[in-house]
């Protein structure tokens, strides 16, 4: 099928087994929907197909209800699977019906579940110039998306925008802004950029080019010859332009507003540490705001002394990755949304969120190797001055990059509603020193080991065994991959497993036979928490590692709700913590905490969530807030 994107779920037979090996999940999730269709093929399916192939892609699976967090599992009989399948493939070819087939025979499946048979439809995240997919002819009021509360239906403007982006050739930011010239650019910025352009490529011809000249080979000029009209692009005034230029393109650009947050203090009566935003002091164009940010968050990165060819290298691969984050920011935003770029840093993590939408799936993000820019223009300016990779490169650069400093992998965020794209960059250790001289000391050297399969090892380490539902809340990973790294460390040797499905407990090789209650390892001193914080994983003077820790956690079942929650306050006192790590601490059950407690200590602020906006994030973890920290 013409630009079928690649999906997780292109690993359908794995998943789907996974699935029924462990039981369906309980609710339904931004990637898994529901229908009973007892009464007959359901209508609602058609709303949930649009929103998975407008949003991130997901499955669609006929015959269990879910009613109040429990799963009906009804079954469907072999006429009705037989009947529901030829009326899917007829409607869906159906131009009054839906804008386009997405599927092929290998998207529809027959399960079979509890002993009664179920029909999962994979739906894939549509293509950029597919998009948006809609129900009957008409795409405003038709079109739909996917948010963790179900199918919500797209506005008109999120609608002019998918409409705009599926353009065949995407080039948001050649357009021609009339009645603009050179006069209108900052000629400080264009004598910088010539500059930055002449040591990045000290031989090219451009160099010897006049202004318009070059502005023109960069895109930052364009003609028309077919409409007779020439000037600006919008990719030259951005990169260029004056404020007062910028500002009067109120319907393109609505709020152009960059800005970067630093905090590296923790007296909560100082919002920031440092602040960058258009004061009126600066050109607030892209470049000048790039000038100025990238040396304080390039400062921020350890610059270990190195040689090349006699000449030192200060630059690692953890600086090429931050800058690229920073760029791409920048050559991806949609700029005709209401919302501006956002640059963060603080003493855990950088923070790169902007306005659009992925125009790729989350898959192919992670993946590489595939790229749709919104501002082709603006990535062409940044690549000639060395500030940016070949197409399709970018991502590969930031996560090498990372993995090199060993911290943990940075993960992306789009969100909905409004439409916003945020990439998280953490400055957490992967692995502790101590728990690397562990595993080389048992298996000798793991430095051909990846960041994700070493993460595994530690938790084996510590924790005596683990799951792939435990590392779902660790790893960046989608389940299915979970599973082919676990399978891959127990071929070469590393781990053991006792196969048993979904569940299947897998524990260091070697260790099957050992009490794990009773680990001699002290992992007090980790500075690995499952939240990715610098928690150490004793929690407020206990040692979870001892065997002991079970009488310890035994005192805290016995305190008041006022008590419980000042305990939990000091365990997520330093950082981002998961509720499985805050109910290993106490010795709650997590299910308790998630329900009676954590909600309430959020709502009264005493918590924040490192995922605000998305209450059912799989790393979802809490951290007490600054009104509170003080206490402790």
């Amino acid at each position: 099928m013409e630009n079928k994107q690649m999906v997780l779920f292109d690993y359908f037979d794995d998943a789907l087994s996974l699935a029924i090996e462990g039981g369906f999940q309980k609710n339904e999730s931004y990637d898994l929907e529901y229908k009973s269709a007892q009464g007959g093929f359901p209508k609602e399916f058609w709303k949930s197909y649009s929103a998975f192939a407008n949003t991130n892609a997901g499955l669609i699976v006929l015959g269990i209800k879910e009613i109040k967090g429990a799963l009906v599992i009804e079954g469907l009989s072999d006429d009705q699977t037989e009947a529901y399948k030829k009326q899917f493939w007829d409607e869906c070819n159906n131009p009054n019906k839906v804008s386009i087939n997405l599927l092929d025979n290998n998207d529809v499946r027959i399960a079979e579940y509890q002993g009664k048979k179920l029909l999962v439809f994979r739906i894939p995240f549509a293509g950029r110039t597919q998009r948006p997919v809609y129900l009957t002819k008409n795409p405003f009021g038709n079109t739909f998306k996917r948010n963790h509360e179900g199918d919500y239906c797209c506005t008109d403007d999120e609608v002019k925008r998918m409409l705009a982006d599926s353009s065949t050739v995407l080039k948001r930011d050649s357009l021609i802004l009339e009645h603009y010239s050179i006069k209108d650019l900052d000629q400080a910025t264009i004598v910088k950029y010539r500059q930055l352009l002449s040591v990045a490529r000290p031989s090219h011809p451009w160099n010897a080019l006049n202004d318009e000249e070059l502005l023109t080979k960069l895109g930052g000029f364009r003609k028309d010859r077919q409409l007779r009209i020439e000037g600006i692009t919008l990719a030259g005034l951005l990169m260029f332009g004056k404020e007062d230029s910028i500002r009067e393109q109120e319907e393109i650009l609505p709020n152009f507003f960059p800005e970067f947050r630093e905090k590296l203090s923790q007296d909560k009566s100082i919002r920031w540490t440092d602040r960058i935003y258009p004061d009126g002091t600066w050109e607030p164009n892209l470049l000048q705001f790039y000038l100025r940010v990238w040396p304080k968050l390039s400062s921020s990165l350890p610059k270990p002394f190195k040689l090349d060819n006699d000449q030192r290298v200060d630059e690692t691969p953890a600086h090429v990755a931050l800058r690229e984050a920073f760029v791409n920011t920048l050559v991806h935003t949609d700029y005709s949304l209401n919302g501006n770029i956002i640059v963060e840093q603080d003493a855990d993590q950088f923070v790169f969120s902007n306005p659009g939408t992925l125009l790729v799936s989350v898959f192919q993000y992670y993946s590489g190797g595939v790229s749709e820019c919104r501002n082709p223009g603006l990535q062409r300016m940044f690549m000639m001055i060395g500030r940016a990779e070949k197409a399709g490169s970018g991502v590969d650069k930031i996560m090498a990059g990372w993995d090199s400093a060993h911290w943990r992998r940075p993960f992306i965020d789009p969100r909905n509603n409004p439409d916003r794209v945020i990439l998280f960059m953490p400055l957490f250790s992967v692995i502790p020193d101590n728990i690397l001289n562990e595993l080389s000391a048992r298996f000798g050297s793991v430095a051909d080991l990846s960041p994700d399969e070493l993460t595994v090892l530690y938790y084996c380490l510590v924790e005596g065994v683990v799951t792939n539902q435990r590392l779902q809340f660790t790893l960046n990973l989608h389940k299915v991959d979970i599973t082919g790294l676990l399978k891959k460390l127990c071929e070469r040797g590393f781990l053991e497993s006792d196969s048993n499905g979904r569940w299947t407990l897998y524990t260091l090789k070697g260790d099957s036979d050992l009490d794990t209650s009773d680990s001699n390892l002290d992992t007090s001193d980790s500075n690995l928490d499952t939240s990715g914080s610098n928690l150490d994983t004793s929690g407020p003077n206990l040692d979870t590692s001892d065997a002991d820790s079970e009488n310890a956690t035994d005192g805290f079942k016995k305190l008041k709700r006022n008590d419980l929650e000042k305990v939990i306050m000091q365990i997520c006192k330093v950082g981002h913590v998961s509720i499985e790590q805050i109910a290993k601490s106490i010795g709650k059950s997590e299910r308790y905490l998630k329900n009676e407690i954590i909600p309430g200590m959020v709502k009264k602020n005493m918590l924040e969530k490192l995922f605000p906006h998305t209450s059912n994030h799989p790393n979802q973890a809490y951290k007490t807030t600054d009104e509170y920290n003080e206490e402790f």
